[in-house]
């Protein structure tokens, strides 16, 4: 129950990222500290990405509504994963604007969801 609840909230957080991304490229980019430190604004990209985070956590909140779903959420987590070790590597090499917001908005959550997407004992 707890891998549920917590694919929910990491769920519901990743698609509200997902939604705002697409409806308002320019003013999420514009609201991410050390953004700009990555290079300029492209509203494709960021749609893109936005569109990415929506799908993998619908995939998360599937499994959080059912359990058997499981698989579903291994997929969106392995996005989350995908790029959160880009988001380390940004952060080894130095190449990052915000250390604290690559660590807590983007690496920590994608190993709490990649944890929450595996099934329980019960759930094989």
């Amino acid at each position: 129950m707890l891998k549920r609840a917590i694919a929910a909230i990491i769920g519901a957080g990743g698609a509200v990222n997902g939604v705002f991304m697409l409806a308002a490229p320019t003013l999420w980019y514009d609201s991410v500290p050390g953004l700009p430190h990555t290079g300029p604004f492209n509203p494709h990209f960021v749609m893109a990405i936005g569109v990415a985070y929506l799908v993998a956590s619908l995939a998360l909140i599937a499994r959080a509504w059912r359990p058997h779903y499981w698989p579903a959420a291994i997929a969106g987590a392995a996005f989350l994963i995908g790029h959160a070790i880009i988001h380390v590597i940004d952060v080894v090499t130095e190449r990052t604007g915000n250390v604290g917001v690559d660590l807590w908005l983007v690496i920590v959550p994608a190993l709490i969801a990649a944890w929450a997407a595996l099934p329980n004992e019960s759930e094989r």
